[in-house]
């Protein structure tokens, strides 16, 4: 498949547009500006009322006003490094313009003193005097048609100005071509928005001050149709995922209600849900492609096993994949006692599994008497070969790419796929990282996790801080110490690490403080924790490796100095590692005062809510989408023009929209099937396609 044609002009070379040479089209690259296309995409971010005014005079100042003046006199400077001023008058009233370095015969030559000339700029007071300094269009009378009455205002970058961007903006306006109307007629009529080519035209001419807004139609049309082009390119993924043959997994219950009845508690609501929908998409005849999402605590755990268990109840097996060793041994220990429950064998395989134990293990597992096996990577490797895998549940999905999912899959004729996130997605962030899979959420917290009392301590009070943790530890307590993220180097951050290991070390004992941090060798990582975990010590001074899943249930107490250099998240998640046993659990935010304003908002909330999607919602809102996800390995579209933070509602429109249009046009054949495939080409939705041209 290859572009259409009526799209042609829109990727053509730059330099055909009015006013743009090759240098200029270098420097739009820093826009992400390289074909006429990507210029109508970027849109002006202000609108400036350029209308004219009879006078300065009654007008609230400072503002931008357009007035029509008759030059009186030049008062050039009398030294050097003084304002070039020049004496105008309008239909009621006296003003200066002022410039300041600029050069006498060209200021002569634009406000020639006695003549008439129409200027618009920024008025301002000085010294009780309306001045326009540096005015921004001085025009003849009969050229005042050259200026529009709401001038457009683009983003810049060093050498473009403004005018070149709007001559630019206009040349590209006039090469795009009308093209027939992919958005469902009925959502268009109800939304009451313009065309797509109207709507650039509207965008990039604004008629009213209001028209670089967010609301504004014209542009509420245009971020849809990003939004829409991305849903409808994972919606077609979803839809191949589906089409390949996939195939019913039914279990009898008979192990699952062995593992509920040995439980002290009943399973939470949500839990409930999270295993019925989860069961349910199993025993389709279709693939199964879906992200188990809870916060800290939520109890996926059990939810995950639930799910191997129908696999093993149909005959199957399960695998589990951890991220990291430590993780993947936590993982065991959770399970095991359930799958002891239940009278099934679970087995670990990781990197260090090595000789006669290894080939033991993989011949167990290739014999089908494994039922479940939990490990790191090393259950890619080629020799890892099970009898019949039916579901691969994978934790942390960001640390493991697509790729890898493909290839776990892959292991078993047409393995269902389980993702796990500790991390509360917003939902306009699900919706644009995960939106070709279907979503369960653990919402709430199972009966027996203490809220975690959160309070905020600045660093001036560190001896009390320390004193306070004596006694804890004198009780039998533990305690986390999170060292600040120094500069994103981890080096800095092993040596704040070791300073204050050292530092509590001296004050607490030797044999009591454990240390942790990124550059140790993994043998030794896991040796420190495992003595935490073993209570052998009682203090583990840590960088971030402690962020993910680590489970100590005596661990009561989670320090973090510099709180406020870390992100709202990364708090959340570490004040997750305590609060999972009997006891009353503290987390310390330490800061350096004085606080900037968002770090004390990202404090306060965390002290105000454990509610990680409340945590998450605001953590997309202060640093937005790019930041949250880490833009680079997300995976998440740029959008030039839609705004994630602010149109989630938007997006979950676009979902079900392009869901719904493929379910009545799985190939785009129809009419409105051939609007969106140019759609798509014209949003450079390669992947969609591919996934067009293949199926």
């Amino acid at each position: 498949m290859s572009r259409p044609e009526i799209l042609f002009p829109l990727f053509g070379d730059l330099t055909a547009l009015d006013g743009i040479g090759p240098k200029t089209a270098r420097a739009l690259a820093a826009l992400h500006v390289e074909v006429p296309k990507d210029l109508l995409m970027t849109l002006p971010h202000g609108v400036i009322d350029r209308r004219r005014k009879e006078s300065v005079l009654g007008v609230a100042l400072p503002a931008t006003l357009t007035v029509e003046v008759e030059v009186k006199e030049h008062q050039p400077p009398k030294s050097k490094g003084r304002p070039y001023r020049v004496n105008v008058a309008d239909a009621k009233t006296a003003f200066q313009i002022v410039f300041f370095h600029a050069q006498r015969d060209y200021i002569a030559r634009i406000l020639p003193t006695g003549q008439r000339r129409l200027i618009s700029g920024k008025v301002e007071l000085f010294d009780g005097m309306a001045q326009m300094v540096h005015p921004d269009h001085v025009l003849m009378p009969d050229e005042a048609g050259q200026l529009p009455e709401f001038e457009p205002v683009y983003p810049l970058t060093a050498g473009v100005t403004q005018r070149v961007m709007a001559k630019a903006a206009a040349s590209a306006l006039g090469l795009a071509p009308e093209l027939a109307e992919w958005i469902d007629t009925a959502l268009l009529a109800r939304e009451g928005w313009p065309g797509w080519r109207a709507a650039l035209e509207e965008a990039h001419h604004p008629a009213h001050a209001g028209a670089a807004t967010l609301t504004d139609p014209a542009r509420v049309r245009l971020a849809y149709d990003e939004l829409f082009a991305h849903q409808v390119t994972l919606a077609l993924a979803r839809a191949r995922d589906r089409a390949k043959p996939g195939r019913a997994t039914e279990g009898d219950g008979r192990l699952r209600d062995k593992v509920l009845a040995s439980l002290p508690y009943a399973p939470t609501a949500a839990q409930a849900r999270a295993m019925a929908e989860i069961a349910a998409d199993m025993g389709r005849g279709l693939r199964m492609n879906r992200l188990l999402q809870g916060d800290v605590g939520s109890g996926k755990t059990l939810v995950a096993l639930m799910a191997l268990l129908v696999a093993v109840e149909a005959g199957g097996q399960g695998a589990m994949m951890a991220p990291t060793e430590i993780l993947a041994r936590q993982h065991l220990e959770g399970l095991q006692p359930l799958a002891e429950a239940a009278g099934v064998r679970l087995e670990i395989l990781t990197g260090r599994d090595r000789g006669a134990e290894r080939r033991e293990k993989l011949e167990a597992l290739a014999a089908g008497e494994i039922a479940v096996l939990v490990g790191t990577h090393a259950v890619f490797q080629r020799d890892v070969v099970f009898k019949d895998l039916r579901l691969a549940v994978v934790d942390e999905q960001h640390r493991f790419g697509v790729r890898q999912r493909l290839e776990l899959g892959a292991k078993g004729d047409r393995t269902d796929v389980l993702v796990m996130t500790a991390t509360p997605i917003p939902r306009s962030l699900e919706l644009a990282q995960y939106g070709d899979m279907e979503v369960s959420v653990l919402d709430e917290k199972p009966p027996g996790r203490k809220p975690v009392t959160t309070a905020l301590v600045s660093t001036a009070k560190m001896d009390a801080v320390v004193e306070r943790l004596r006694a804890a530890v004198a009780e039998g307590r533990q305690a986390y110490w999170v060292c600040p993220l120094v500069e994103e180097s981890e080096v800095l951050d092993m040596t704040a690490a070791e300073e204050r290991f050292k530092r509590l070390r001296a004050a607490l004992g030797e044999g009591v403080v454990g240390l942790v941090h990124g550059q140790m060798p993994t043998v030794e990582k896991d040796a420190a924790m495992a003595k935490f975990v073993a209570g052998e010590t009682s203090v583990l001074v840590a960088t971030t490796v402690i962020e993910v899943g680590v489970n100590v249930p005596n661990a009561s107490i989670m320090v973090i100095e510099r709180a406020e250099t870390f992100g709202l998240a990364q708090l959340h998640q570490l004040r997750g590692r305590v609060g999972r046993g009997s006891a009353a659990s503290t987390c310390l935010l330490m800061y350096q005062a004085p606080l900037s304003e968002s770090g004390e908002r990202r404090l306060q909330i965390l002290r105000e809510t454990e509610d990680g999607f409340r945590i998450a919602e605001e953590d997309l809102a202060m640093r937005g989408a790019g930041d949250v996800l880490g833009t680079a390995q997300s995976g998440l579209p740029r959008f030039r023009i839609a705004d994630l933070e602010r149109q989630a509602a938007l997006m979950a429109v676009a979902q079900s929209d392009a869901r719904k249009l493929l379910a009545d046009d799985p190939d785009l054949t129809t009419e409105r099937g051939q609007a969106v495939r140019v759609l798509l080409w014209l949003m450079e939705q390669d992947k969609g396609i591919r996934l067009i041209s293949i199926g």
